[in-house]
């Protein structure tokens, strides 16, 4: 990224929750017993991240004035994570099961105050501070956030802020698929960031993802400056505007549990483009940052050496 240094490294835009994680490896939610409280929500955990990795954060996200909701702000302070855009709202904070697993989660979602996201949190003087603007899916499905998020990354894109995306689509979360890519493809459309695994692949398009280069093609022509195209076991195929285009396998690593590695990967990713790294040095460091969460059980600790992320590229 060549744009000029700004205040704020990226905003993220979205749900901050509770996920209530399975004590236990499960498929289905039948076979899950005993569950444990996290803090989650994909933007949540990649402002969190982020952080770890010594970035300049903002979050903003709207979450109840109940004891889940005290326990979510405790946890950002602890980490020094900027809680000046956290809404409180009367509505009860988000809840989330999600099964322990080695490779895709289950989950059913309670939704409530994490879309409760209002024009207040996003003002101009915010927006003009930032490189980036980041979103997701879960947060584009359901008003008013949808439309304020949509509202604000249009004056963001005007401010010369970056906009980012993780096409994290599930039906069940988004009933109307038509609505569902209107409004993704809009916010693609004003150059943004893309980032979409192949289960998002199959469940935004019905269809599986067989040609990752075609995958990312059809986001570069929807408007997109980059795409990282996420495929699990098999690796990840980054491509941007200008024709470059990598494919990166995966290590060998022992995995303990797969919640969270794309937001990880993701935040590897931005924060390595945010210091200058090019095109597959950001998917190198994603690729590290997505190996740490797998590698751990649980989150990350509060820091996380950019060092060795980075490796032997590192830029700054």
């Amino acid at each position: 990224m060549n744009e000029k240094v700004r205040l704020i490294d990226i905003i993220c835009v979205g749900e901050l929750l509770i996920d209530m994680m399975s004590a236990d490896y499960a498929e289905t939610m039948d076979e899950a017993v005993l569950f444990k409280k996290l803090p989650g929500g994909s933007p949540a955990n990649l402002a969190m991240n982020m952080k770890r990795l010594g970035k300049n954060v903002r979050l903003v996200s709207t979450i109840g004035k109940d004891d889940f909701g005290n326990y979510l702000l405790d946890y950002l302070q602890h980490l020094d994570l900027n809680t000046e855009s956290i809404f409180r709202s009367a509505l009860p904070t988000t809840l989330i099961l999600v099964t322990k697993s080695l490779t895709v989660s289950n989950f059913e979602a309670y939704r409530s105050a994490d879309c409760q996201i209002n024009l207040s949190q996003l003002k101009d003087g915010l927006l003009k501070q930032a490189a980036i603007l980041h979103t997701t899916c879960f947060a584009l499905s359901k008003k008013p956030a949808q439309t304020n998020i949509v509202k604000a990354a249009e004056r963001a894109i005007g401010f010369g802020c970056q906009l980012s995306i993780d096409v994290n689509y599930a039906q069940k979360i988004w009933e109307d698929r038509v609505e569902a890519h209107r409004i993704i493809h809009k916010y693609i459309g004003y150059g943004a960031f893309v980032k979409c695994s192949e289960v998002d692949w199959e469940r935004l398009y019905g269809a599986k993802l067989t040609d990752a280069t075609a995958a990312a093609q059809h986001f570069l022509d929807l408007g997109a400056k980059e795409v990282c195209m996420t495929m699990g076991s098999e690796g990840c195929f980054v491509a941007n505007r200008k024709g470059e285009k990598h494919f990166l396998e995966t290590r060998k690593i022992e995995v303990k549990d797969t919640t969270g590695a794309g937001d990880a990967f993701w935040s590897g990713y931005l924060t390595a483009r945010l210091d200058g790294n090019n095109l597959l040095n950001a998917a190198k460091a994603g690729r590290k940052m997505a190996e740490l969460k797998i590698t751990n059980d649980g989150p990350l600790p509060p820091k996380v050496d950019k060092t060795e992320v980075y490796g032997d590229f590192l830029t700054t």
